[in-house]
């Protein structure tokens, strides 16, 4: 609490930030939060909110009026003011709905048209907070009507100018660093004509898939993206803000879908639903598990009259399991960025096949050695040896294969291919070790 006071007191309000303000909100404990919660300044709570993680939001929420929470609505950019809103309702519908007949009609207008978008469309994401001009305005005229709203806080985060025609057409987009070096006394149309560079603007629909819009920003270095309607009409902009946020979320959800946990729940603090979402997952698992005990069973003979059979068996499955792992992840992420194209599957599977052969093939003669000098048998160092390369080999395979599978069947590839691909190695690497031994030693 004193350090949220120190802070508080220390910087100008044009000088704080609301990430400063959470990171001290997260050190306290549940009695201090609600206290402190109070002391941030009215303008800054919503952002300071957003700022926080999702399971602090519902003490945000508790700790403030319905005009307090209809204030901090209004302070935050549209795209914020919907975020801010969906967690809301999520927390208390009824306080939600209070909060938004409560707001200014502007301000509902603006959360209700990005509602008509879904989750995966970029128009979810926009702000509709834009700096325009039309192509005959002169220069010195829009600089100064940008200087007037900003002073008066009515733009922010602004890095470009748009320029459209009378229909709201976008026709180009102008940097704020090229439109100081304009010629002040001509129009915007007369300085892009004697200019040498290219002011034609990058552009995203407003319904196109939102992971598209992210590998816009990646491929061209795009701090802001106008987005425009299927006629051109310009309707808001993406900030590369939204797009980190955007891709720090894909990275955490497919963390969480590699290890067969839910994102969701595990940002909520209940038990339960966590716990019951982890349980689907551990119980497919069980059943893949009882899978490979079943082939193990097939060799008990086998088992019974060798007992450095047993010893081994795990090297096998945990060489397979981590080789493939690693060929899964590289392959996951590598789809998640867009490295992957539709044509490049033959590609990437030689790649990871190749990787774990090699790695196999090493790997087997280190453990050939290693187990024929244990348990004194020159013939089950071969045995382990060959059961290692099948395994790596399939691992190497399947790892590669199964996420490019999913992604083809329009599945996110890190849903349940941890699952999937450890059933796979178990399974090659207790048949391929056990069915040699039967064949070799027995």
């Amino acid at each position: 609490m004193n350090k949220l006071k120190e802070y508080l007191n220390s910087h100008e309000i044009s000088e704080i930030h609301p990430s400063d303000i959470a990171k001290i909100l997260k050190q306290l404990d549940d009695s201090e939060f609600t206290d402190a919660i109070k002391l941030v300044p009215k303008n800054l709570i919503g952002d300071v909110a957003l700022a926080l993680p999702d399971r602090y939001f519902d003490d945000v929420v508790e700790s403030l009026s319905v005009d307090e929470l209809s204030h901090a609505v209004s302070e935050l950019e549209s795209d914020d003011q919907l975020e801010f809103m969906q967690g809301l309702g999520e927390v208390d519908e009824n306080v939600a709905s209070q909060v938004f007949d409560t707001l200014h009609e502007d301000d509902r207008q603006e959360i209700t048209k990005l509602q008509t978008y879904d989750e995966d469309e970029a128009g979810r994401y926009m702000q509709l907070e834009v700096f325009t001009a039309l192509k005959d305005e002169i220069v010195h005229d829009v600089v100064k009507r940008f200087a007037a709203l900003r002073k008066a806080n009515e733009l922010e985060n602004v890095q470009n100018l748009f320029i459209t025609n009378k229909e709201n057409k976008l026709r180009y987009t102008v940097g704020l660093d090229d439109l100081l070096i304009f010629d002040f006394t001509k129009t915007l149309k007369e300085n892009i004509e004697d200019s040498d560079d290219s002011f034609e603007p990058k552009i995203a629909y407003d319904r196109d898939d939102i992971k598209e819009v992210v590998h816009y920003f990646e491929e061209y270095d795009l701090s802001v993206m106008p987005i425009v309607n299927a006629y051109g009409v310009l309707l808001g902009r993406i900030t590369s803000d939204d797009i980190y946020d955007i891709i720090n979320e894909h990275a955490t959800e497919q963390m969480y879908n590699l290890a067969g946990v839910d994102d969701e729940a595990e940002e909520d603090d209940e038990i339960l639903k966590a716990g019951r979402k982890r349980a689907t997952w551990l119980s497919l698992n069980l059943f893949t598990a009882i899978a490979a005990s079943l082939v193990i069973g097939m060799f008990s003979n086998t088992l019974e009259s060798m007992v450095a059979l047993a010893v081994l068996m795990p090297i096998v499955a945990s060489m397979g399991g981590n080789a493939g792992t690693q060929s899964l992840t590289v392959v996951v992420r590598q789809l998640a960025l867009g490295e992957i194209s539709q044509g490049d599957a033959m590609r990437i599977i030689k790649k990871e096949v190749s990787i774990s052969l090699g790695n196999g093939i090493l790997f087997a003669i280190i453990m050939g050695f290693v187990a024929a000098a244990w348990f004194d048998m020159s013939m089950l160092g071969v045995v382990i040896a060959l059961s290692m390369v099948i395994n790596l080999l399939a691992a190497g395979f399947f790892g590669a294969i199964i996420p490019l599978f999913l992604q083809r069947m329009d599945i996110d590839p890190a849903i349940g291919s941890t699952v999937i691909l450890t059933t796979v190695t178990d399974v090659v690497g207790f048949l391929s070790f056990l069915g040699l031994a039967t064949l070799i030693l027995l």
